[in-house]
């Protein structure tokens, strides 16, 4: 039986989807405000079989404080499809959500994808590391998504 959802995404891959922000969610909102590349960092297979995908936010708002996010670089923003001034994957807060979940969105472009690409191995590396410092000084919020 073939099924109409889309692939599940690989770890580092790029995904455009309803991001819902930590305050957002706060103030009792269930949709996040704007569409955005998310960083896809982690996998999860359930006990029920359902896959769980962990997403970090990219946004083209520096960081308030250092060690918030990571840069991505040109290169990459250019290869992905990105917008050309600078942008961020903040470490301080995810989403997650079951696969495929009612937040994706194609990427622009018409392709009806709704994967950027992948990051490079060397920046889901700088991604983690920075995930793992933040986590161990500050506390990491995770809002939970509907399916």
């Amino acid at each position: 039986m073939k099924s109409d959802a889309p692939a599940l995404p690989a770890v580092g891959d790029v995904i455009r989807y309803a991001y819902l922000w930590s305050h957002e969610h706060a103030a009792g909102r269930e949709e996040g405000s704007k569409d955005r590349p998310s960083a896809v960092v982690a996998l999860i297979r359930k006990e029920d079989g359902k896959d769980e995908v962990v997403v970090l936010p990219i946004t083209s708002t520096p960081p308030a404080e250092p060690g918030a996010a990571v840069e991505i670089p040109a290169e990459a923003r250019a290869r992905l499809g990105l917008q050309r001034e600078p942008c961020w994957v903040v470490v301080t807060e995810y989403n997650h959500f079951v696969w495929p979940g009612p937040d994706l969105r194609p990427t622009e472009g018409g392709t009806g994808t709704f994967t950027y690409g992948p990051l490079s191995n060397r920046m889901m590396a700088q991604i983690r590391d920075a995930f793992a410092a933040w986590r161990h000084k500050h506390r990491v919020t995770a809002v939970r998504r509907t399916e």
